[in-house]
């Protein structure tokens, strides 16, 4: 074996772009494509707003403006504006900014001076300005290099920053921004700012009750048992009601930020409620059952927090400030205090979390029996590991020792059948990418109790395979993705499947863990190219790219992909289309009108939308692709 070198030539020192552009993880999370809204390009927009959202709480500014055309983003703030002699420094040079002092800064989320020097680095084009009292300075910059810089010049415009970008494509690729998780974000800091107006690509986004206009527009007021409490104090907000769904739904900020993995302000949050709600009725209610169906929020103002990660999706600190009250008892105590006083108040609403409660008890004892002969069946390995390759990378607390990119890029794939499942185990990435296997067309779940779950040995193993059972908090795979066939019965597994997730872990769509695999219908190659191609229009552009009569192939199965071709699918450039829900859907509606009795009205939808999927296929032109690629010359 050759000795390799190790001297002086060895050693490298990069510079702050190059660190960034190598190690984007590091700085960002995943990269993707926009599929997610974990997403780099979703981080990129969150380190700018956040600047703007920190002049905002320092009593400057009371309006953003965003826009997004065609990948470019733009937001201008009219804070205080960056001092003109710094605008350079402040988005190029690491370790520079003004959060260092925390009298200036208390409760700011970005204190590491590394957020625009980020976006900078990973932005094809990057542009800021800065207006402060009648002048102006800007600068541009491409890959994080200054290409431009203007002088201190005198402007007419209000005070306040600027800052344009365009993700880089070599490193986001085919990346696409989502409208509906940027509407999301955007409503996320006007609940948090109450009184601070966001017009994003026209439209206007206000909040007057702050956390309580959350819960109202995330949930369907016939749904709810009982009017959603809100309870406001000093560095803390709580909301929360009990509705009719499976599973519990939350949502957690720390100084604005939106904290997707939860932490210790969540946690104590939880607990809090089980606690109070005991002490209140006197009684030694399991937590499960007080927990079942809960739908709340908490936002939490903590003095230079520590998160887990760069993209800060965790809060880590134990304290609200450093050696003082711990978040535990902070939270507990307002929550036990406040919550209490509301109870005592309003006997409608003790009694409705009353009745729910005992709802949640009387089920769960109903389906115990059942449940443990379920989970007995589903630990017998032989039967668990023919239906699951798992992979190293999990979500859950034991697998700790993977960066935190490759636990966001952790991912299950549930197929049908064993050549489909086949092909994608052999070209998995096994280190993020597990695969589940059906066996068959799953039960149509619609309508029926949870009791069903562990009485199906086929949604029971699922359930086991993603540990969900409890509830999504212990989700091995942070993307859940459905790989079925492109055929008719293909598209019947992959309603059933949404239909099981719809009806019994609703919070695991609504929270972004689901998605469709897309992949290529038709391959078109001759001897030189091949085209993978993912509808009939790219087939026929693909057609007239390529000289003389090609070899057109019609994928019906993923098991008629190879795996050395499924390779290129499920990697790097793997194309996923999210399961989103809208704000207010009711869930119960869409199955029935889906997945209920046959009615006219669902007869009709599918009549007219068959006619326009047609009227959009172009004519097939398989049989003469020669004449069409002279007609094209």
């Amino acid at each position: 074996m050759a000795e390799i070198r190790y001297d002086e030539d060895n050693i490298r020192t990069l510079e702050w772009k190059e660190h960034i552009r190598m190690r984007p993880g590091m700085y960002i999370g995943k990269l993707g494509d926009g599929s997610s809204f974990e997403d780099g390009i979703y981080i990129l927009l969150k380190e700018v707003i956040d600047n703007s959202i920190d002049e905002y709480v320092m009593g400057n500014g009371k309006q953003i403006d965003i826009s997004i055309i065609e990948g470019t983003v733009r937001i201008r703030d009219y804070g205080r504006g960056i001092p003109l002699g710094k605008v350079v420094d402040c988005v190029s040079k690491i370790n520079t900014g003004g959060k260092y002092d925390s009298k200036a800064f208390k409760k700011s989320v970005g204190l590491n001076g590394v957020g625009t020097k980020a976006v900078n680095a990973l932005s094809s084009y990057f542009k800021v300005a800065a207006f402060r009292e009648g002048q102006a300075k800007t600068a541009e910059f491409s890959k994080g290099d200054l290409i431009n810089e203007s002088k201190i010049i005198k402007s007419d415009e209000s005070n306040g920053t600027l800052i344009e970008f365009t993700p880089d494509d070599t490193i986001f690729k085919h990346f696409k921004y989502r409208h509906e998780y940027i509407e999301n974000q955007i409503w996320n800091y006007a609940y948090l700012n109450a009184g601070l107006k966001i017009n994003f690509n026209g439209k206007t986004y206000v909040s007057k009750n702050g956390l309580l206009d959350l819960l109202e527009r995330k949930t369907d007021p016939e749904t709810l048992r009982y009017p959603i409490i809100h309870l406001v104090g000093e560095d803390i907000e709580v909301v929360m009601t009990h509705g009719q769904q499976y599973g519990e739904e939350y949502y957690s900020f720390v100084n604005g930020q939106n904290t997707t993995a939860g932490g210790t302000h969540l946690q104590a949050y939880r607990e809090a409620i089980v606690k109070t709600l005991r002490e209140f009725y006197n009684k030694n209610f399991d937590t499960r059952d007080v927990q079942a169906s809960i739908i709340g929020a908490i936002s939490l103002k903590v003095e230079e927090p520590v998160f887990e990660s760069q993209t800060k999706t965790k809060l880590g600190s134990q304290n609200m400030a450093p050696e003082g009250t711990s978040i535990r008892s902070f939270v507990t105590d307002f929550i036990k205090k406040n919550l209490d006083n509301y109870l005592h108040k309003n006997k409608d609403v003790a009694d409705a979390i009353l009745r729910r409660v005992q709802q949640s008890e009387r089920e769960r004892k109903e389906i115990s029996e059942i449940k443990k002969l379920a989970n007995q069946r589903a630990k017998k390995a032989a039967v668990h590991n023919k239906k699951l390759r798992d992979c190293r990378a999990h979500l859950n607390e034991t697998n700790k020792k993977y960066p935190e990119e490759s636990r966001l890029e952790s991912t299950i794939f549930i197929t049908e059948g064993d050549s489909a499942s086949g092909s994608l185990t052999k070209a998995r990435n096994v280190e993020t990418q597990a695969v589940f296997s059906l066996r068959g067309k799953p039960l149509n779940c619609y309508g029926m109790t949870k009791k069903v779950v562990y009485q199906n040995e086929e949604l029971n193993l699922l359930q086991h395979a993603l540990d969900i059972e409890d509830g999504i908090e212990n989700l091995r795979y942070n993307r859940v993705v459905i790989s079925t066939d492109a055929d008719v019965d293909g598209m019947h597994i992959r309603l059933l499947l949404l239909t099981f997730f719809l009806q019994f872990f609703p919070d695991l769509v609504k929270q972004g863990h689901l998605y469709i695999l897309d992949t290529p219908l038709f391959r078109v190659r001759d001897k030189q190219k091949t085209y993978y191609c993912y509808s009939e229009k790219e087939k026929q552009a693909a057609i007239k790219k390529l000289r003389g009569k090609p070899e057109i192939t019609r994928f019906k199965g993923l098991g008629e992909i190879s795996p050395n071709e499924f390779e290129d699918f499920i990697g790097k450039d793997i194309r996923l289309d999210p399961v989103i829900l809208q704000d207010k859907t009711n869930i119960e509606d869409i199955l029935n009108y889906y997945m209920g009795k046959n009615t006219p009205e669902r007869q009709e939808f599918i009549i007219e939308n068959l006619k326009v999927e047609l009227d959009d296929i172009a004519p097939l032109e398989e049989e003469e692709p020669e004449e069409v690629l002279v007609e094209a010359e």
